[in-house]
């Protein structure tokens, strides 16, 4: 479970966090990362739709993404907002599978955050 702190719920968040925010794809997941001027933990949100498959599927999907995300709170930087959307290979992937994307898409879209990358009010 991921700490209250570190969720993130409101849709605005979301969107902002997608439409400007650093993106690193895999086959299995996309990450989305902003950086913001809050000295605050950072804020995750995970978006799995029902193109992953159906309510068990997607529930499945979910649970593995929340607690590998969880495990890398420490390696966001502060005040970062960062959301994860699962892509339909997500539902056969393993738990390392999802790992290891995971793992690549950040250090790709953490990469790509710099000071021209806008910043979230």
């Amino acid at each position: 479970m991921l700490p209250a702190a570190h969720r993130m719920r409101r849709s605005a968040d979301f969107q902002q966090t997608v439409r400007r925010g650093a993106r690193g794809g895999r086959p299995t997941l996309v990450v989305h990362v902003t950086t913001t001027t809050d000295p605050g933990p950072p804020e995750v949100g995970l978006v799995v739709s029902r193109a992953v498959g159906n309510a068990v599927v997607r529930n499945l999907v979910r649970r593995r993404l929340r607690e590998l995300v969880r495990a890398r709170l420490d390696r966001l930087p502060v005040g970062a907002r960062l959301v994860v959307r699962a892509q339909p290979p997500a539902a056969t992937a393993s738990f390392a599978t999802l790992g290891s994307d995971l793992d690549a898409a950040l250090r790709r879209a953490l990469g790509r955050v710099t000071p021209r990358t806008p910043v979230v009010p």
